[in-house]
């Protein structure tokens, strides 16, 4: 199939999925589930489009494009990483292709960005200052990253960070935002201070109910007076011991692009509460005001609605936990492999404030799984490696698909999930296309 011909086929199933079904390959979508049949011909059509016989056609899912032809795009020059892709260039954002996150520890070179404003310009550590305050902080101080590093305990834990959008790409109708795929995740190792024992420094009153940022990053349109994102997190996780106000992200100095020289971590909610360029903390005695912490920003509907409606901002809900999750970063979609051997699959697996109990995988479409060798994390709030093999069963197109669960029972979910205006939390099973030979 040539670029063309897949750029067609990529837009029509993001604007209407049965529609493509149908006019490229002639399947017919059963009313009462999101199964389909491929016609004789459709089946002849879509096994030429792949250059392969499909095995377990009869189980493919109706309004799936095929993995094998998912949109791709080339990777950017960005000083500091490699391989990423750039969504947008004012502010820059930034997902890591699947298959470069293998690595147990996401390398810096390899950590997503997602900037909300411009970072600053001109950064001097040694001159860099957080200030502590709030109506319910008892003792407002100022404190150097110096500071920090001498008057509190030095931690160091492996954290997953996901951007809430990630995955926006595959709902339908499309929603607004950043187009991600599934690269708005990594989990490196940060090293800092407990944001706890920092505000226990400073006094936490008892009417305490929210802790706000400010970065040094200003609004895309210059306006000093305006902030770009002011976000923030209940008293309760900002107290957790994996709650962290970092200076190095894997030994090294954490990247401008990804927050340097200060920034906070509060891992398994949006990556939007972790202010980067770190300058200032309010503990509050209401929930927090700042800029994207209203609706519609980084907020769901508190119930299901319909593909595409408008929903009032009273009836949405703040995101908090992120949903569980998987993604396959071996091997990469599209390869080639002989049938007669196994083929391996590894990745990783998450589950926000939980942990994952459980991986499965499926090469038939979701009929059947398998289920894998989960290790454990590191730490809490880590992701979890799982690793495993397929063997096909004839030469052929399949697609390998992982789905997760966690220890609460929540499962992924086959296809893409509710819709939501903004495309939060799509937790749809991670797929790769192999070319069995």
């Amino acid at each position: 199939m040539s670029k063309k011909e897949a750029a067609k086929l990529n837009q029509l199933y993001g604007s209407d999925p049965i529609a493509a079904d149908a006019k490229f390959w002639g399947r017919q979508a059963y009313k009462t589930s999101r199964r389909g049949f491929l016609q004789n011909a459709g089946l002849v059509s879509l096994s030429t489009a792949l250059g392969l016989t499909i095995p377990f056609a009869r189980f493919m899912p109706a309004g799936l494009i095929p993995a094998a032809f998912a949109a791709e795009s080339a990777p950017d020059m960005i000083e500091g990483k490699d391989g990423l892709i750039i969504l947008n260039d004012r502010p820059v954002n930034a997902e890591t292709p699947a298959h470069l996150l293998d690595a147990a520890v996401t390398p810096n070179r390899h950590m997503f960005i997602r900037n909300n404003g411009i970072p600053p310009e001109s950064v001097d550590p040694e001159n860099w200052r957080l200030e502590i305050g709030g109506e319910s902080c008892v003792t407002p101080t100022t404190f150097s990253i110096r500071d920090l590093r001498e008057r509190f305990e030095e931690v160091t834990l492996q954290l997953q960070l996901e951007c809430g959008g990630n995955g926006r790409s595959e709902f339908v109708p499309a929603a607004s935002g950043n187009q991600w795929t599934t690269g708005a995740i990594g989990c490196p190792k940060f090293t800092g201070v407990r944001l706890r024992d920092v505000l226990n420094y400073c006094g936490v009153a008892r009417d305490a109910v929210y802790v706000g940022y400010y970065g040094a990053d200003t609004h895309t349109s210059g306006n000093p007076d305006v902030d770009p994102i002011s976000r923030g997190v209940p008293i309760s996780k900002a107290m957790e011991r994996e709650s962290l106000i970092a200076w190095s992200m894997n030994d090294e100095e954490i990247p401008l692009q990804n927050g340097f020289p200060l920034r906070l971590i509060c891992a398994g909610w949006p990556g939007s509460v972790s202010g980067k360029w770190l300058n200032r903390l309010v503990i509050r005695n209401q929930v927090h005001d700042g800029e994207k912490m209203a609706a519609p920003s980084y907020s769901v509907p508190n119930k299901s609605v319909a593909p595409g409606s408008r929903v009032p901002n009273a009836d949405m809900q703040i995101i908090e936990s992120m949903p569980v999750k998987s993604l396959i970063t071996f091997p990469q979609s599209g390869v080639n492999h002989d049938y007669r051997q196994r083929m391996p699959v590894r990745g990783h697996a998450w589950a926000g404030d939980d942990q994952t109990s459980g991986v499965f995988l499926s090469i038939d479409f979701g009929a059947t799984w398998i289920p894998t060798a989960v290790g454990s994390a590191s730490n809490r709030l880590s992701w979890q490696n799982f690793e495993s093999w397929v063997q096909f069963p004839e030469p052929g197109y399949y697609e390998i698909w992982a789905r997760a669960m966690d220890n609460m029972g929540r499962s992924q979910p086959m296809v893409v999930p509710g819709w939501n205006p903004r495309g939060y939390l799509n937790n749809a099973c991670h797929r790769v296309a192999v070319q069995a030979t």
